[in-house]
Parts: structure tokens; sequence; C-alpha cells
């Protein structure tokens, strides 16, 4: 009788170690799994843009038209080659592959899968502000 209640004591008391070592090592774990936000990066375009202009950055585009003004990521989500924007077509084309967007950034055709990323613009405030500020 004494034999079995030593086995049990000593089997609940390697459980509550096991319990008690996860218990501890949650918080270890729950830190390596953790990521910092990036934080947005702000680029001004100090431009004064007309209607139906469009500004060529080395990462994006910015598109201004009657109702609204939009950046587009200037990065094929296929193999990341730089897009060239084509006034002729009004598309953005890939040098390299020759995938096609639209210039609100839905694939048309070629071999990326995915639509290029939207960045949010915001006009510039204050006195004798001009231009956006595009959040990539």
């Amino acid at each position: 009788m004494t034999e079995q209640r030593r086995i049990f004591l000593r089997n609940g008391w390697d459980w509550i170690r096991l319990a008690a070592t996860a218990a501890l090592c949650y918080p270890l774990f729950r830190f390596v799994k953790f990521k910092v936000p990036k934080k947005p990066r702000l680029v001004k375009v100090e431009k004064l843009m007309k209607v139906g202009d469009v500004h060529l950055d080395q990462e994006f585009v910015l598109f201004h038209d009657k109702s609204a003004t939009w950046a587009v990521s200037r990065i094929c989500t296929h193999l990341g080659c730089r897009l060239n924007f084509s006034e002729k077509e009004h598309l953005l084309i890939c040098p390299c592959h020759q995938s096609k967007f639209t210039t609100r950034g839905v694939r048309v055709s070629g071999p990326a899968e995915r639509n290029l990323p939207l960045f949010a613009v915001e006009k510039m405030s204050g006195e004798n502000a001009k231009g956006f500020i595009v959040s990539l």
C-alpha cells in the first residue's frame, strides 16, 4: 500500500514539475515568436500635380486623377523587377517577363499572380504646402 502511494506521489511530483516548466517557458516562446510591426516610411513628393499627371519614384508610381490620388508599388510581384509606366497603353509593364498591371495595381496579364500593393497617400497641409506624402 505504501509502495503504491510513493509511486503515485512521485508521478504527481513529475507532473507538477512538467507543468511548472511549461508555465515558465511559455513567455520565452512567445518572446521568440514576437515580431515588431514595421513602421511606415513616409516619402514626400513635393510636386504640384495636375489632373492626369504621373510621378515615377524608385519604389512607387503616384497617379493624380480628378477624383483621387493614389500610389502603386513599382516592384513586380512576380520576381521583383522594377516596373515601367507606358503612357501609350496606360499600364505598368514589367521589362523582365512582360507582366502588365493597371494604374490601380490590378494584374492584367503575365506570369505575376498577385496584384500590386497600394500605398496610402495624403495631401500635404499647411501654408505653401504643395505635394503629397506617401506611406510605404
